[in-house]
């Protein structure tokens, strides 16, 4: 069983600055992508950023400049900092990996985090 757990979510100003971290755990065979979407209230969940296990990024237009995607391939790990948020960007992120496991390969989501941006 594979699990995601996002961390570092929460309040913050804007202008400021926050890391967000996804860790996967679990049997787990070998990790293609790890991404964030992030759902504000009453609107579509979206992609913000992803990358690739071979380090190809990907960004939002809303973001880019903004927000950078990192990884550690040996700690199953992907973080999102978040610089210069602005209101807008008030959502539950959320973590999302492409995991191979025994079986075969699936996409798995974590829990979500709260990210408030305050003006």
């Amino acid at each position: 069983q594979v699990q995601l757990v996002e961390s570092g979510g929460g309040l913050v100003q804007a202008g400021g600055s926050l890391r967000l971290a996804c860790v996967a755990s679990g049997t787990i065979f070998s990790i293609n992508t790890m991404g964030w979407f992030r759902q504000a209230t009453g609107k579509p969940r979206e992609l913000v950023a992803s990358m690739t296990s071979g380090g190809v990024t990907n960004y939002a237009d809303s973001v880019k400049g903004r927000f950078t995607i990192s990884g550690d391939n040996a700690k199953n790990t992907v973080y999102l900092r978040i610089d210069n948020p602005k209101p807008e960007d008030t959502a539950v992120y959320y973590c999302y990996a492409a995991i191979r496991t025994a079986d075969w390969w699936f996409d798995y989501w974590g829990q979500g985090t709260q990210v408030t941006v305050s003006s």
